[in-house]
């Protein structure tokens, strides 16, 4: 029997946009209570209204993740409200360039959202999922976490250490019956690429990763990965989704 998600109390970080946006849709349509994060307030006030609207229940927090004391401070209104049942790790930066360029600024920019943001989340329900003995954690890490190429050096850092996390998390979480999943999307048609300030670089994946004639994923496509993922039965733990769109090798 799959697990229901009507009532249960789900975190989504990064909602004001993309994959995050569309897994807020998703799981309201399947009785989810909802929790939503992100930079931008107007974005998440827009998307809450319209879900609203639709009989679910939503609360915004607009929050950067990489900033530790907003995110602790968040943890604590949350663990005063009652705590999470869900949290979807999904905020995250790609400014891709060479390395020999040394775009410092954006290498801590990459680590300080794509890691730490992921960790400061973690550790603001976490605790309290392990005092309950029930939780679920899902990271959106990335393909880049398996895949490295020319100019990702930095960011395929960061996914190949959300991996590493989410894999240990587990091994960790499971005295607590915590279920934890790293989910590696490919390319997908979202606002990411736009966070690339090298221009040669920027305009190189728009053109060979997300032209208009490619066939990519959409955010859809992992708002129902995730769906799957969070209705499986207790006892199984799907920890692992690699998913690429069909004509993607790397």
């Amino acid at each position: 029997m799959s697990t229901t998600l009507k009532g249960k109390r789900i975190w989504i970080t990064g909602a004001s946009s993309g994959i995050g946006e569309a897994t807020a849709r998703k799981l309201a349509s399947e009785g989810a209570s909802l929790v939503l994060s992100a930079r931008r307030k107007d974005r998440l006030e827009s998307l809450a209204q319209e879900l609203q609207k639709q009989g679910t229940q939503v609360s915004l927090e607009p929050v950067d993740v990489s900033k530790r004391q907003d995110m602790e401070a968040l943890g604590e209104r949350l663990k005063q409200q009652g705590g999470i049942d869900i949290l979807i790790n999904n905020a995250g930066t790609m400014p891709l360039s060479p390395i020999v360029n040394g775009r410092v600024d954006e290498w801590e920019k990459m680590i300080d959202t794509n890691i730490k943001g992921v960790l400061y989340a973690i550790n603001a329900v976490y605790p309290g999922m392990a005092e309950r003995k029930r939780g679920h954690i899902i990271n959106i890490s990335s393909v880049a976490a398996r895949v490295t190429f020319p100019s990702a050096g930095v960011y395929s850092g960061t996914k190949f250490a959300v991996r590493a996390i989410s894999d240990t998390l587990r091994k960790e979480a499971i005295r607590f019956n915590v279920r934890v999943t790293d989910i590696q999307p490919g390319s997908v048609d979202t606002e990411l690429p736009d966070s690339i300030q090298h221009e040669k670089i920027h305009q190189a994946v728009k053109t060979n990763m997300y032209g208009e004639d490619m066939a990519i994923l959409k955010s859809e496509d992992i708002a129902n990965a995730i769906y799957y993922a969070l209705s499986q039965p207790e006892h199984v733990d799907i920890s692992e989704l690699l998913i690429r769109p069909t004509i993607q090798e790397g």
